[in-house]
């Protein structure tokens, strides 16, 4: 499965807050630059890296 973010093939998937996944490196990245929102449906979240779950079921894939 590709990340929307990288647009690279997921290693370590993991999800966010809304429940979206992005790999890894990607979305620390992008929380890194001080985003504090979902990359794709913009909302705001209410934590950021500290939570990021791997979503087993994507790396299986």
């Amino acid at each position: 499965m590709q990340c929307p973010l990288s647009f690279e093939v997921m290693t370590d998937p993991v999800m966010n807050a809304a429940g979206q996944t992005y790999e890894r490196a990607a979305i620390e990245k992008w929380f890194a630059r001080g985003k504090r929102t979902d990359p794709m449906s913009g909302a705001v979240l209410e934590h950021t890296d500290t939570r990021l779950v791997p979503n087993v079921l994507v790396r299986g894939m």
